[in-house]
């Protein structure tokens, strides 16, 4: 028989799965002999099990439940309900995987009309038996019974404004009696139903509730931000109740064992005294930063401290621990790995291996996250503007990098605003879980309440993005959408800058510039002594020695390479040649070779495009000097070097119809005759589906001088340096090939252009040749495409397009309902689709092998920067992935972590 239920000492941490991080941390927390208020805690296969059976409990769970609660009611000496000595208890999630604020929470289960007298001559507190009351009501009617929260809100609010008083805990008992009559009538009134006084029925209704929230919006949408897995489920912990509310003597807080933003090995959170742990969270009174709970609970703080060295040496990582001082007596209700900033990440981890807590390889492995490393190059406000420009408020350092743009206020309008491709700036008094779809799509965020680890600040630390909590001076008016501070009012749509380093904001647009770590990177030696930077070095050497796979970088100009080499890239993957055909002078040949009349004509126009693409590969060839370098033919469609259709047609017509000499195209006039002309090739060029059209191979057969020229020009640039005593080692990729006689065709054309350049030079070098695959029929039929090539690159991006039948940038439109009904687990344009496009990878792996066991094999979409994807890479044994400079580092630690993480799954 399934065991639904567990009692806090009878689990340990190794049952995250089972018993949800929450559940697995409090029965370790247990174990270790701390005081943790205890409590049970139900199954996520319970979970599972209540949503598989359309929201009904499965058989045998209340039972359970039951004969769990009559053992706490007979550990703690009361009972749930119990009018005389009521036990109260919290009702919280936990999933296996910890998901801040997606899902419900319910605390003070048990009060009811008569339980609250008990709770009065149990406390000798009327307030604070009332306040526990009129938050459970509050609380319970917001997440079981569905009533909207802002009701409650507001007959708070008025009830302070009532009464002349800016805080909650100025409301008298009379006051708080009103408030929970008030709040019960809102409840009656929105559900039809009166709050229910059954302990009994508010327990079952309470779990049922945070089984539920597990299927909420907000849940499901972390959940695929995070990549978390819908089947998990979660946990629900009953957990007898500590009262941080019951006086001046009594508090709540949140500890970090490190500084989640920066890193430094010093306490870090927050302590409101008099109060719940939901106000920490929800920003409803500013809060005292940690270390200054010492000077109102000094024993307190004193074991506070001792606590969290035992278990950050226990757990040998920063602990994220919430607790509650009741009458002067400590107790830990929950503990887990603090969530950090990509900085405090690897500062973190870089303390850590040097205090002995763990080593190089298991922090490479397991405490840097690959998806972040981008993080560690935001930009930070310019040094001259930080000096001379007055912050207009000061709030909360809550998550670090400066974040510019314009002020919104409101989570619908920042998603909005943000899909039209505007940079956003969310506003907010405070937010709450409903907000987190426009909390990720804003550049920043800015609140003018709550603390560190206020909602804001915790989901804007786990997303990487910049925030500033708890900015108290900040007035905002909602209804008018306007913040004022310092005498400056800011309007909906103002530019405003925010620096989440040290919670300054200002409100002007201002410039930015790289952060230490970027600046260490491209040179600068001041920056090359900060610790972040010393982490860096350390683990990103530790990365390179373990990896298998390359990494090489996107890149088309000689600054590209430049810049990824910077980053550690061994080569470039992808060097598009079409870029290089961009600008008046390069434009005007191109054109040139499209109207050519003649063969004359046409070779006039390579001849014109030769010398420039020859120098733009010397400078890339200079920059990769010893390191391969892949070079694109040209791929695009030809009416890409052509205006628009419809806007030349335009033109033409109305300089007809006025009667004109000349015709405006772009930024420059040409006669009437030239633009009809122009027109009439743009028609003839047109095509119903372009990007399966005349583009790649099929371009360079029907215009073989265009990828001679071409050649002739990497392989010039090549000659021309490898005589100063450089290393060019170019490899050439003939795009989307779809049968092996394409790529025979061209490769018997052009290696005899490559051989004539080299013995014109009296030069010997090696020059590759190989093809993209990203068409489905050259995936299934690369045995006999590799007879041909040297390499083959995966061009992911066509490869999905065509496998799928989607647009990469049409699928926005409908990408979201997919995500939501479940079509597609993720965007297969941001990490390989596995079980389709992966599939046909391998296939073409395989095959292409066998064709020719020689050849190398890479990736050249932007897949190639997506962690995921470069593990998969990993799995499938490519040689080498390429993706833009700036995620070169990212792929670096992907490609080491599938590696290490492999080891450490088969030394189990």
């Amino acid at each position: 028989m399934t065991k639904w239920v567990y009692d806090f000492n009878e689990g340990d941490r190794s049952q995250k799965n089972l018993l949800g991080g929450k559940g697995a941390n409090l029965a370790e927390m247990t174990n270790l002999g701390l005081p943790v208020p205890p409590g049970f805690t139900i199954t996520t296969e319970a979970c599972n099990a209540y949503r598989a059976a359309g929201g009904r409990f499965p058989e045998g769970l209340l039972d359970e439940v039951a004969e769990h609660r009559k053992k706490l009611e007979e550990q703690m000496g009361r009972a749930i309900g119990d009018p005389r000595d009521p036990l109260l208890v919290s009702v919280r999630s936990g999933a296996p995987f910890s998901m801040p604020g997606m899902m419900d929470t319910v605390l003070n289960v048990g009060l009811n009309d008569e339980s609250v007298e008990g709770l009065i001559a149990q406390t000798s507190s009327e307030r604070f038996a009332w306040d526990s009351y009129r938050r459970l009501v509050q609380m319970f009617g917001k997440t079981v019974m569905g009533v909207e929260g802002d009701l409650f809100e507001e007959a708070l609010e008025h009830a302070k404004r009532a009464k002349g008083v800016a805080d909650d805990v100025d409301l008298n008992v009379e006051d708080l009696q009103t408030l929970v009559e008030t709040f019960k009538d809102t409840v009656r009134k929105e559900t039809q139903r009166d709050f229910p006084q059954d302990p009994t029925e508010q327990l079952h209704l309470a779990i049922e509730a945070v089984f539920g929230s597990w299927d909420n919006q907000r849940a499901r949408d972390y959940r695929r931000r995070n990549k978390i897995s819908d089947a998990l489920g979660t946990a629900v912990n009953v957990q007898s109740m500590v009262f941080g509310n019951k006086g001046v003597n009594s508090g709540t807080g949140v500890a970090f064992t490190r500084d989640p933003a920066t890193g430094e090995n010093k306490p870090y959170g927050d302590y409101l005294a008099n109060a719940q742990g939901e106000d920490v969270v929800a920003g409803i009174r500013n809060t005292l930063a940690l270390e200054e709970m010492g000077g109102v609970q000094p024993q307190a703080w004193r074991e506070l401290q001792e606590h969290m060295t035992t278990l950050e040496r226990h757990f040998k990582d920063m602990s994220d621990i919430e607790f509650t001082v009741e009458d002067g007596k400590l107790w830990l209700l929950q503990t887990r790995v603090g969530k950090r900033t990509s900085v405090a990440e690897w500062v973190i981890a870089f303390d850590m291996v040097e205090e002995g807590l763990i080593d190089e390889i298991g922090a490479t492995r397991d405490r840097l996250t690959a998806g972040k490393l981008d993080e560690l190059f935001k930009p930070i406000i310019r040094a001259d503007l930080k000096a001379s420009k007055t912050p207009v408020a000061t709030g909360l350092n809550a998550s670090p990098g400066a974040a510019v743009g314009r002020a919104v206020f409101s989570a619908d309008d920042a998603a909005r605003r943000a899909g039209e491709g505007e940079k956003v700036i969310l506003v907010r008094r405070e937010t709450n879980p409903d907000d987190y779809h426009g909390m990720v799509a804003s550049q920043g965020i800015l609140t003018s309440a709550g603390g560190t680890n206020s909602h804001a600040a915790v989901v804007a630390r786990g997303e990487g993005i910049p925030a500033v909590c708890g900015a108290d001076s900040i007035r905002i008016d909602r209804g008018a959408r306007t913040l004022t501070a310092s005498g400056q009012t800011v309007a909906e749509g103002d530019w405003i800058t925010i620096d989440g380093t040290d919670g300054t904001v200002y409100a002007e647009e201002l410039q930015t510039e790289p952060s230490v770590l970027e600046a260490a990177i491209l040179g600068d030696e001041e920056s090359r002594y900060s610790k972040l930077y010393r982490a860096y070095e350390r683990f990103m050497q530790v990365a390179d020695e373990h990896r298998r796979l390359r990494v090489r970088a996107n890149a088309d100009t000689p600054e590209q390479s430049t810049n990824a080499r910077a980053r550690g890239a061994e080569g470039i993957g992808l060097c598009r040649t079409e870029h290089m055909f961009l600008g008046e002078e390069r434009v005007a040949a191109v054109r040139k070779m499209i109207f050519a009349g003649t063969e004359e004509e046409e070779a006039e126009a390579y001849d014109a495009l030769a010398p420039l693409q020859r120098n733009d590969f010397v400078g890339i060839f200079k920059a990769m000097d010893g390191l391969p370098v892949t070079v694109r033919l040209l791929d695009p469609p030809l009416h890409e070097f052509l205006p628009d259709r419809v806007d030349l047609a335009v033109e033409v017509a109305l300089a007809q119809e006025r009667g004109q000499d000349e015709v405006e195209v772009g930024h420059e006039k040409l006669p009437l005759a030239d633009a009809q002309e122009m027109l009439r090739k743009v028609e003839e060029l047109h095509e119903a589906n372009p990007m399966l059209g005349l583009r790649g191979v099929r371009l360079g057969i029907l215009k073989p001088g265009l990828y001679a020229m071409q050649v002739r020009a990497i392989v010039e640039a090549a000659c021309e340096l490898r005589k100063e005593g450089a290393d060019p080692q170019p490899e050439i990729m003939i795009p989307l090939v779809a049968t092996a006689e394409e790529l025979k065709q061209m490769r018997d054309e052009l290696e005899p252009v490559a051989r004539e350049v080299m013995e014109e030079a009296g030069v010997e070098l090696h020059v590759e040749f190989g093809t993209m695959i990203e068409l489905p029929r050259a995936a299934v039929t690369s045995e006999a495409i590799a007879e041909h090539a040297d390499f083959f690159s995966f061009g992911t991006n066509d490869l999905t397009q065509t496998a799928f039948g989607f647009s990469r940038d049409d699928i926005g439109k409908f990408l979201g309902m997919y995500e939501q009904r479940r079509l597609l687990p993720g965007n297969p344009f941001v990490s390989i689709d596995e079980s389709g496009t992966g599939r046909l990878m391998e296939m073409s792996v395989a095959e292409g092998r066998r064709g020719n066991p020689e050849m190398h094999l890479g990736i050249c979409g932007e897949h190639g920067g997506d962690p995921d994807s470069v593990v998969f890479c990993d799995k499938i044994g490519l040689d080498y992935v390429s993706c833009s400079p700036f995620r070169v580092p990212t792929a670096r630690l992907a490609a080491a972590q599938a590696v290490l993480g492999e080891a450490q799954s088969s030394s189990k």
